[in-house]
């Protein structure tokens, strides 16, 4: 068995894909991951991949081509997922979804290919999609913008998976003439988007976490007049927290402005 290692990226995954369907070893002869083994098999032969954008590009307009927008998205989703890291024995999801993307490349329709649910391999994906689309979807609506003294919109995220992409495209859609940026403080990483520009990754490691709390004065203005607002139309005799954190969770309140502050029990 020839094992690719790739990144535990979109692009480290689709790279993986791209040297391994390259390689022609036959896909029954190969596997895809993105953990390191514990123990390397003596039978078996190892094939670091290292990321490579223009072979990830490739692969990402195949996808695209043959398995629609929606189907692309669902596998960019999954392979944004962190879960496998708390269910050790579940199936890579490296491997899960090279297996994915063969069957669907093999179909006359690929972009029926997450109907599939027998197969485990698609079964994996079509989770790792949700978990990643549903926290995503979660942030769309908890996401608060702050503007910064330089002029800058800031927002704060400490999401479990790899949501960045994601929420930047959204926003960037949204607010095309704005400077903005999203810090995902959980991996370290931020979407920065320049005005009338596409967004971008970044890495934040040497981010200076000062700049990030001198807000402008209308910033802190209006973060008086919000949690007033929030204050005076609660209810005092329907405040129910444990509902509040059902339908907000714990992980977003700590991003929120209005939960910064000490809460009225």
């Amino acid at each position: 068995m020839y094992i690719f290692l790739c990144e535990d990226s979109i692009d480290g995954i689709f790279t993986g894909v791209y040297d391994a369907w390259a390689s022609r070893y036959g896909h029954g002869n190969i596997s895809l991951t993105t953990c390191p083994p514990d123990n390397y098999s003596l039978f078996d032969e190892y094939v670091t991949v290292q990321t490579d954008y223009e072979k990830s590009e490739k692969v990402a307009r195949t996808l695209r081509s043959r398995l629609g927008e929606d189907t692309y998205t669902e596998i960019c989703q999954a392979a944004s997922s962190t879960e496998e890291y708390g269910r050790k024995k579940a199936m890579n999801k490296g491997e899960a979804i090279y297996r994915t993307i063969v069957l669907a490349l093999a179909l006359k329709d690929g972009s029926k290919v997450l109907n599939y649910l027998g197969e485990p391999y698609v079964n994996r994906v079509f989770h790792l999609s949700r978990s990643t689309g549903n926290e995503a979807h979660h942030l769309l609506g908890f996401l608060r913008f702050q503007e910064l003294e330089n002029g800058i919109l800031f927002a704060r995220i400490h999401p479990r998976n790899h949501v960045l992409p994601f929420l930047g495209e959204h926003f960037s859609d949204r607010l095309p003439q704005e400077n903005f940026m999203i810090y995902d403080a959980s991996h370290s990483q931020a979407a920065l988007h320049p005005k009338g520009k596409g967004f971008f990754l970044t890495d934040t490691g040497e981010l200076d976490e000062k700049m990030l709390h001198r807000y402008s004065p209308e910033e802190t203005e209006y973060q008086k007049l919000w949690c007033r607002f929030f204050d005076s139309i609660a209810v005092e005799a329907r405040i129910n927290p444990k509902l509040q954190n059902q339908n907000i969770l714990k992980r977003f309140q700590q991003d929120v402005i209005e939960f910064q502050r000490p809460r009225r029990i």
